[in-house]
């Protein structure tokens, strides 16, 4: 099939600052997209062929837009599985699948999934609603503390929050969850994978993620990660293994935990690309949005190493500001070498809203963190 300038259609369900940056992309090679979100704000609006605002979790809206295209794919798992998988039946090529999303959606049905398949992660337990949760605390069955996460539609840090005492469940919302065990580690790390349906696969570099300690975000992406070769290999090995699994197409984007004693636990995985990959955009011989593209188009597959060490830092609303943004010294940034920042286009800002990020590539990597701890304390993104 002629994907390139030819009436082709891609079609992406969800237009965030994710379908933003794979549309760069297509645009780059002349592919024909059309993107659904129910936004009208939705930063891929800006950049896409045609734009379809309506609800991803619609049977009918979805199923009526995976009739306009060729093949379908995602910026967000969040999306009308039924619809998938009557649109897959039909014979629309659909990546990843609807097979691949029933297992991840869910994030008790992700977890069963690793146990079920000997992939190494933390215990956990899963509740229908928090009643039933309580339950199991007092007959004994669940020990504080432990990790609680709504088991659909969490995002960005949304839905996970750390359970010390009976005080911490009063705000808790009565949804299904899971709770998880807490994890002694010392770093939380993540590897792309990178697979299309002929088969070939590649991950980049092991990436060593750095949280903002009150929002439960990621603050830094440090590639490559600053840990032992043998546990880089170990973890590429695991995500490979995780991808092998799930059969994926297209990108899946691995979160693991490294342990005191440097074994390996899986978190969770996103089918799309993902903020641990966006330093790719700068500091990648092939991004993590055009292999995304590659790889559901069964194109071969772009070179996945590292020309320098990156490091991305994330734009976050600031506390206590809200409406229309303001990236304050913004200008300060653009005149230091090898700083690139990246705004998503969104044009209301709230606290640890995710407004853009920054990228800092560096032959050193020492020199690269320092540069992005001072992108960190010289930008903010706040309101008029």
């Amino acid at each position: 099939m002629n994907y390139f300038s030819s009436e082709f259609k891609l079609g992406i369900l969800g237009g965030g600052q994710l379908g933003k940056m794979l549309l760069f992309d297509t645009r780059k090679f002349d592919i024909q997209t059309y993107v659904l979100d129910p936004s009208d704000e939705a930063p891929s609006r800006m950049a896409c062929n045609k734009f379809f605002k309506g609800d991803l979790m619609n049977f009918e809206t979805v199923y009526q837009f995976g009739k306009m295209v060729d093949v379908l794919t995602i910026e967000i798992e969040l999306v009308n599985l039924e619809a998938l998988e009557k649109l897959e039946n039909e014979g629309l090529k659909i990546y990843p699948s609807p097979k691949t999303l029933k297992a991840i959606q869910n994030k008790g049905k992700q977890k069963d999934f690793y146990v079920e398949n000997t992939i190494p992660t933390s215990k956990h337990l899963r509740f229908v609603d928090l009643a039933d949760l309580k339950k199991s605390l007092e007959k004994d069955e669940l020990d504080f503390p432990f990790v609680w996460k709504c088991a659909e539609f969490g995002y960005d840090g949304n839905g996970v929050k750390i359970v010390r005492s009976t005080f911490d469940l009063i705000n808790l919302p009565d949804v299904e969850c899971i709770a998880e065990d807490m994890v002694p580690f010392k770093n939380e790390l993540a590897v792309i994978v990178c697979r299309n349906p002929s088969g070939e696969i590649k991950t980049y570099p092991v990436v060593e993620m750095e949280f903002h300690p009150e929002a439960n975000q990621v603050e830094y992406v440090i590639c490559p990660a600053r840990i032992d070769d043998k546990v880089a290999e170990k973890a590429r090995a695991i995500a490979l293994n995780v991808s092998e699994k799930f059969n994926h197409v297209g990108l899946l984007a691995v979160e693991m935990f490294q342990t005191e004693d440097d074994e390996i636990l899986v978190n969770e995985v996103a089918p799309r690309p993902h903020n641990s990959g966006h330093y790719s955009i700068e500091a990648s011989y092939t991004s993590q949005f055009e292999n995304h593209i590659r790889a559901v188009l069964d194109l071969p597959l772009g070179n996945t190493d590292s020309k320098v060490a990156g490091i991305m830092v994330n734009l976050v609303g600031e506390d206590g500001f809200s409406g229309n943004v303001i990236y304050e010294n913004i200008e300060t940034i653009l005149g230091w070498n090898g700083v690139t920042p990246h705004i998503y286009g969104k044009k209301q800002t709230r606290p640890f809203r995710k407004m853009g990020h920054v990228t800092i590539v560096n032959s050193d990597i020492k020199e690269a963190r320092r540069i992005a701890e001072d992108v960190k304390n010289t930008i903010r993104v706040i309101s008029e």
